[in-house]
């Protein structure tokens, strides 16, 4: 992406935001909340379009060509709600392959790969609502991988796990990324975090990208770095 600018009103989310992501590489958008990061993801997801600036994914430009886009990214949302509660995970899941277009048959067997490929297997066949947690963001990641993506989205993935959990799913993203060379960008406020998972983090401050680190940067060195840039 490329001199990406979004105002709502009178309110600057994006002001210039250059950023490049490989596949099979982890970069964290890390920033208070209100810095731009969710718009970031959502212009990149093609629910919102760029004031100014490109935003290219997989090879496809967000404005001249989102269907194509829209095939190429899974979306995770820390605050997902359109589980069916009543369902089971494999039901759940069924039924969003279906709607990302396939067969049923092919639905089935998406949905059995995934379950076992993530650990939920054992669990299928329970209901979402006695879902823990930890299961229903590795069932969530199981939806965002439906249609074999090459690029992930995810915001806030974690915010609502135990540091068990989170160490698990932190686990699973590494496998993705060494497994499928996935591309992942993901937005988090947690410093302990980024310095977990990212390959690259650059940090987002009132809709600017304020400085970048690879990995090695520890929670302290991004804490020193992000006061000093929201002074």
């Amino acid at each position: 992406m490329s001199g990406l600018f979004k105002s709502f009103k009178n309110v600057h989310a994006l002001r210039g935001v250059d950023l490049e992501v490989s596949f099979g590489e982890t970069v964290v958008l890390l920033g208070p909340n209100g810095a731009g990061k969710s718009t970031l993801l959502r212009i990149l997801g093609t629910t919102v379009l760029p004031d100014r600036g490109t935003a290219v994914v997989a090879g496809h430009d967000v404005e001249r060509d989102p269907a194509s886009v829209r095939r190429s990214i899974g979306l995770m949302l820390s605050d997902e709600r359109s589980w069916y509660w009543r369902l089971t995970g494999r039901k759940n899941l069924e039924f969003f392959a279906v709607l990302h277009g396939l067969r049923r048959h092919a639905a089935a067997r998406r949905t059995r790969d995934l379950l076992e490929e993530l650990g939920l297997a054992d669990a299928a066949e329970r209901r979402f609502d006695g879902y823990s947690a930890g299961m229903r963001a590795r069932l969530s990641l199981a939806r965002a991988l439906i249609s074999e993506p090459p690029v992930l989205l995810l915001d806030e993935p974690a915010r609502n796990l135990d540091p068990a959990a989170t160490a698990d799913f932190h686990c699973t993203l590494a496998d993705l990324v060494r497994r499928r060379k996935t591309a992942i960008l993901m937005a988090t406020h947690d410093l302990h975090e980024a310095a977990e998972v990212a390959d690259r983090t650059a940090a987002l401050v009132a809709g600017k990208i304020v400085f970048s680190k690879c990995r090695g940067a520890s929670a302290r060195d991004l804490e020193h770095e992000l006061v000093a840039a929201t002074r």
